[in-house]
């Protein structure tokens, strides 16, 4: 079994939700990204055309690496920049269909503007190649579209003690992307 495992993915793929019950499952320490890289002051500012936060990585990567190097317990990382960072043992990266993922980000209500951001994101893969750049096969990314929060944590963990692999490139939803051109 692993000690550090980051939990990524576009936002509103169900991150929180499942780190939240696989940190209760494997009786380990969750850390949300976001609320790490705002409570120590790594916001930079807000981008003005798309109205995020933006972080400094540098500073949130050596955050990341200094509560690692000071843990003896599992750890489990949450958040759509955690991929971005060094030190996680397996990055899992929750993928979900353009056509839900829409519906779950207007209940959020984010402007369309940001809503296709995110679709287009979805679709490409930008957080699966981003993790690939950084971790390469330690990247496993799970279609979590017709699953249930249960099933998506049993996944997990049969990842997280190496007895399934989900390889990168398993997931695609360019079609969605080219059909929508």
């Amino acid at each position: 079994m692993c000690n550090t495992i980051f939990i990524t993915g576009t936002p509103c793929t169900g991150k929180t939700t499942v780190s939240e019950v696989l940190s209760e499952k494997l009786n380990c320490k969750l850390i949300k990204i976001n609320d790490l890289a705002i409570d120590n002051g790594f916001v930079l500012g807000i981008d003005e055309d798309k109205g995020y936060k933006v972080i400094d990585i540098p500073r949130l990567n050596d955050e990341v690496s200094q509560i690692i190097s000071n843990s003896d317990e599992m750890l489990i990382f949450e958040g759509h920049l955690a991929h971005l960072c060094n030190g996680a043992d397996k990055v899992i990266v929750l993928r979900v269909r353009p056509d839900i993922l829409r519906s779950r980000l207007e209940e959020r209500n984010y402007s369309e503007s940001k809503i296709q951001e995110n679709l287009e994101a979805e679709a490409m893969g930008v957080c699966t190649a981003e993790a690939y750049d950084i971790y390469g096969d330690d990247v496993s990314e799970i279609d979590v579209s017709d699953l249930t929060v249960d099933e998506i944590v049993e996944l997990i963990i049969k990842v997280v003690n190496c007895d399934i692999k989900f390889p990168i490139g398993d997931v695609d939803f360019m079609d969605w992307l080219i059909d929508s051109l």
